[in-house]
C-alpha cells in the first residue's frame, strides 16, 4: 500500500480505539513500510515469482541470464546486495548463492569441516533465516534514511520535496533477492530431505539445490571419491522437494538438479530394473564387468547382472560400491539430467573439472534434443584455476589454427611474465566473457561463484594483517580500508548507523516522545563521516 493511504488507514484505526493516542499513524506506517516481508514463506512466494519470471525471460533473450555470489554471513550478503544497488541501480537478476561447501567450512559448532554433508542440517536453513534478516534490515535502514529525510522537509514546509520523497519511498525496491540453497544430497533418506527443504522453505529459499551423490559418502565436486544413486533413489528425492513446496504454498518454488556423474566413477547401488532399456537397464548398462560365459564361473558372493543379453560380473571394490566404464560420465550426465527434468526439476547443475564453454555445450545440445528448453545454473568454482585454464585455451586455440605459440610454454601459462603478452591479454577477454558467452552458446541460465567472499575475506584480512602488524601499523587500516570506505561511499564506514542505530534512536522517540534517550547526539564520533 501507498504510504500515504497507509498513514491514513493507521489514522482510521486510531481513531477507533482512542487509549491508543499516544501512536503517530505516520510512525507505525514507516514502520510497516520497513518491514515488507513478515514471515520466511512470504519471502519464498515473492522470490519464486522473480525466479519464475527471470528463466521465461531468459528463454526469450539468453542475454538476460542471471548471476550470484556465494555469501556465508547475512551482512556479507547485505554488504552484496547493498553494492548492486549502489553501482547498478536495481538489483534485478541478481541473487544469492548458499553455499553447502561454506556452511561446512565455516558455519559448524564443529569448526571448520570439509564438504561431506558433516555439518548439522540446520545450519543450513539457519543461514538462509540470517541472510534474509540481514537484507530486511537492509531495507529498513535505506527506508530510515528517505524518511528522515522526509520528517525534515516536512518540518521545513518544503512541499515538493517532501512529495519526490514519498514517491521515492513508494518506488523502494526490496534487497531480498532470491537464495538459491544447497542441500547437499538431501541430508539421509527422502523423509531426511522433505523435513529439511521445509525448514529452508519456511526460512526464505525460493530455491533449492540437490546433487545425485550418496547421501552419507557425499564428497565436494571438485573432489574425487564421487559416488552416485540411480535415477530412481534421486527423483524420490525430488519429489519429497517438490511437495514440500506445495505443501507450504510456495506452488512455483525451483528445484535445481545437480549432477556429480561427470567426475563420479562410481555407484553404491545396482539400479532396480523390469525390463530390457528401462531407466534401472540404462543406469547398470553403464557399470564395469566382465562378461560370464558359463555358470559356473559364478563365483561365491558374486553379484551378477544382465548388460545386452550378456551375463556380467561388476567390478566391485573392496568398500562393496561399484565401478562404471571408463569414459561413459558424459553420457551418464545427459542421462540424469533429461531424467530430471521429465520428472520434476527445473534446472540442471552439471559439476565439471573446467570452465569451458564447448565443453558445456556439446552436453547441454545433446540434452536440448529430448528438452528444448534446459536451462544450467553453473558454478563459476574458485576449485579451477582460471588464469591457467583460458590460457591454455587460447594456447590450443592458436595451435589448431597453425599459429605459432613457441614464445609460450604451456604447462608454465600461470607465471606473471604472461600477463601483458598477447595471449595473456586474450585469455582473460576470454574469461571476461565466459558468463556472455556460456548463456548464449551452453544454456547456462544463471552464473554462480560458490565460494569468492571465503577467498575475499581471507585476502583482504591477510593484506589488512601483514600491515598492521609490520610497519604500517594504523596507515594500513587507515589507507587501505577506512579512506577507501569513505572515498567510495561505501556505507559500512558509518558503522553504527549500519548496525541501526539511527533506527533504534527513531524507535526509541516513537515509544517515549521527548523522554528518548538517543545516541545519535552532538557526541557521536560517526558525525566525523557526515
Amino acid at each position: 500500500m501507498p504510504y500515504a493511504k497507509d498513514v491514513d488507514a493507521i489514522a482510521s484505526i486510531l481513531k477507533q480505539n482512542p487509549t491508543w493516542n499516544a501512536i503517530n499513524p505516520k510512525h507505525a506506517a514507516r514502520m510497516r513500510a520497513q518491514n515488507k516481508f513478515k514471515t520466511g514463506l512470504d519471502i519464498a512466494k515473492y522470490t519464486a515469482k522473480i525466479m519464475r519470471e527471470d528463466m521465461a525471460n531468459y528463454d526469450n533473450d539468453t542475454s538476460q541470464y542471471t548471476q550470484s555470489l556465494g555469501c556465508w554471513h547475512g551482512f556479507i550478503g547485505q554488504q552484496k546486495m547493498l553494492s548492486i544497488k549502489k553501482h547498478f541501480g536495481s538489483t534485478k537478476r541478481r541473487y544469492l548463492y548458499l553455499s553447502g561447501w561454506m556452511v561446512a567450512a565455516l558455519r559448524s559448532e564443529f569448526g571448520p569441516l570439509p564438504d561431506q554433508s558433516m555439518h548439522e542440517k540446520t545450519a543450513v536453513s539457519g543461514l538462509i533465516e540470517e541472510l534474509y534478516t540481514f537484507l530486511r534490515q537492509a531495507d529498513s535502514w535505506e527506508l530510515n534514511h528517505l524518511f528522515r529525510a522526509l520528517e525534515e522537509a516536512e518540518n521545513a514546509g518544503d512541499n515538493a520535496r517532501a512529495e519526490e520523497l514519498i514517491k521515492q519511498v513508494d518506488a523502494h525496491e526490496t534487497h531480498v533477492v532470491p537464495i538459491i540453497a544447497d542441500i547437499d544430497a538431501g541430508f539421509g533418506n527422502a523423509e531426511a530431505t522433505y523435513l529439511l527443504a521445509k525448514q529452508m522453505i519456511e526460512a526464505g529459499a525460493c530455491c533449492i539445490q540437490i546433487e545425485n551423490q550418496v547421501s552419507d559418502e557425499k564428497q565436494c565436486g571438485h573432489q574425487d571419491g564421487k559416488v552416485t544413486v540411480p535415477h530412481a533413489d534421486f527423483l524420490s528425492k525430488i519429489n519429497a522437494v517438490r511437495l514440500a513446496f506445495l505443501e507450504l504454498g510456495v506452488d512455483d518454488g525451483v528445484i535445481v538438479a545437480r549432477t556429480d556423474s561427470l567426475g563420479a566413477g562410481l555407484t553404491q547401488k545396482i539400479a532396480v530394473t523390469e525390463e530390457p532399456g528401462d531407466l534401472g537397464d540404462q543406469y547398470n548398462s553403464f557399470i564395469d564387468g566382465e562378461v560370464i560365459e558359463k555358470a559356473e564361473d559364478i563365483n561365491n558372493g558374486d553379484v551378477v547382472i544382465k548388460q545386452k543379453g550378456q551375463l556380467v560380473r561388476p567390478k566391485r571394490l573392496a568398500s562393496g560400491l561399484f565401478q562404471f566404464k571408463p569414459d561413459t560420465g558424459e553420457d551418464r550426465v545427459i542421462l540424469d539430467c533429461i531424467t530430471s527434468l521429465q520428472n520434476g526439476a527445473d534446472l540442471l547443475w552439471i559439476e565439471t573439472e573446467k570452465p569451458h564453454v564447448g565443453q558445456i555445450a556439446a552436453m547441454v545440445n545433446r540434452i536440448k534434443e529430448v528438452v528444448p528448453d534446459a536451462k544450467l545454473v553453473y558454478n563459476n568454482s574458485p576449485s579451477f584455476n582460471w588464469t591457467l585454464n583460458f590460457r591454455q585455451q587460447v594456447f590450443d586455440a592458436w595451435k589448431d589454427e597453425g599459429k605459432d605459440v613457441s614464445a609460450y610454454e604451456r604447462a608454465d601459462l600461470m607465471a606473471a611474465k604472461y600477463d601483458d603478452t598477447d595471449l595473456g591479454k586474450l585469455a582473460d577477454e576470454w574469461t571476461a566473457n565466459f558468463q556472455r558467452d556460456g548463456a548464449r552458446e551452453a544454456g547456462i541460465f544463471h552464473h554462480l561463484i560458490t565460494l569468492p567472499t571465503y577467498h575475499t575475506a581471507a585476502l583482504s584480512t591477510d593484506n589488512l594483517a601483514k600491515g598492521y602488524f609490520g610497519d604500517e601499523g594504523m596507515l594500513a587500516y587507515v589507507a587501505g580500508v577506512q579512506r577507501k570506505e569513505i572515498r567510495q561511499g561505501i556505507a559500512t564506514v558509518r558503522h553504527q548507523d549500519m548496525a541501526g542505530s539511527n533506527i533504534g534512536d527513531d524507535h526509541k522517540e516513537f515509544f517515549a516522545g521527548d523522554a528518548a534517550l538517543k545516541a545519535g547526539g552532538k557526541d557521536n564520533t560517526m558525525n566525523q563521516f557526515g
